[in-house]
């Protein structure tokens, strides 16, 4: 959704209101109550018991890639060792452990334990050492210096799942002249089951929820609108494992220009219970809407 709107936001063209919610919203955008009923009970029955379901609720799904960088977070990474690598200037100057296990325990905030695959030491310094496939400043005219590994060990890193923020393994490298270490997810991608994706042409309607202090019932939404739109309100169906969410959007109809942009905000819905275990769900995309508006 950020990559949309950051798109939309540089689109220069300009739309009648009435071109603007096609444009950003999608077919489902103004649906009547009627019509959200439907919507809603379609997307809780396809989605309760499905595969995704299951993997969300009792799987490993990442909500982050698991690598994105690979450095611990710990002070501001040199610009050095940085572009070193992304040029893949590493040397291999001390061995590597030779008792890499096989497997190792994963403990889920509600208690459970899970046994995942771990890739061996040498793998995943094999999977970080190598170049980027685009490399725009070659070494060493752009300073570059080698990145000496001298050591190595398993230690732990927080990960987003689905099923909460979770200490998965990871082996940790030491890199001469560098303060922060090294990190690599030790977990094989095997055990790890993709994040679904929407079918396209699903326009999403509900960005991000949170929980309302005080008031157990009421659900904080985030949600994208055209500039023209007018907010006619939140809405949410519910069974007793799902919630389905949506916010009545209504284009206007006047011949005005409305810039092609898409707007945020946030709106409240209530619930006819407390929310407990049940999952979120947006009405557009049929897929979690994940509670994150706290942590912006």
């Amino acid at each position: 959704m950020r990559r949309m709107i950051a798109y939309l936001s540089l689109v220069l063209l300009l739309y009648s209101c009435g071109g603007v919610s096609q444009v950003l919203r999608g077919g489902f955008h103004g649906a009547s109550a009627d019509e959200f009923e439907d919507r809603a009970r379609e997307v809780a029955e396809r989605w309760q018991g499905s595969a995704d379901d299951r993997a969300w609720r009792k799987g490993f799904v990442a909500l982050e890639v698991l690598n994105p960088q690979g450095w611990a977070h710990v002070g501001r990474i040199p610009a050095w060792v940085n572009r070193s690598s992304h040029n893949g200037a590493w040397r291999l100057v001390a061995k590597l452990p030779e008792d890499s296990p096989d497997r190792a325990d994963v403990r889920w905030p509600d208690g459970e334990v899970s046994q995942v695959p771990l890739i061996t030491v040498a793998s995943a310094y094999a999977e970080f050492s190598r170049p980027a496939n685009l490399i725009e400043e070659e070494c060493p005219a752009g300073g570059c210096r080698p990145l000496r590994v001298t050591g190595a060990r398993l230690g732990k890193v927080p990960l987003e799942t689905s099923r909460g923020t979770i200490q998965v393994p990871a082996w940790v490298f030491t890199v001469e002249g560098v303060e922060q270490k090294k990190v690599h997810v030790a977990v094989d991608p095997s055990a790890v089951t993709a994040r679904p994706e929407r079918v396209r042409g699903d326009v999403e309607e509900v960005m991000a929820f949170d929980l309302v202090a005080g008031k157990p019932n009421e659900l904080l939404l985030r949600y994208g609108y055209g500039a023209c739109d007018t907010i006619h309100g939140a809405r949410a169906y519910e069974t007793n494992r799902l919630v389905v969410v949506d916010v009545d959007e209504r284009g206007s109809d006047s011949v005005e220009v409305c810039p092609a942009i898409l707007k945020t905000a946030t709106i409240t819905v209530t619930l006819a219970r407390p929310l407990g275990d049940r999952l979120v769900l947006d009405s557009g995309t049929g897929l979690p809407v994940l509670r994150e508006l706290s942590r912006r």
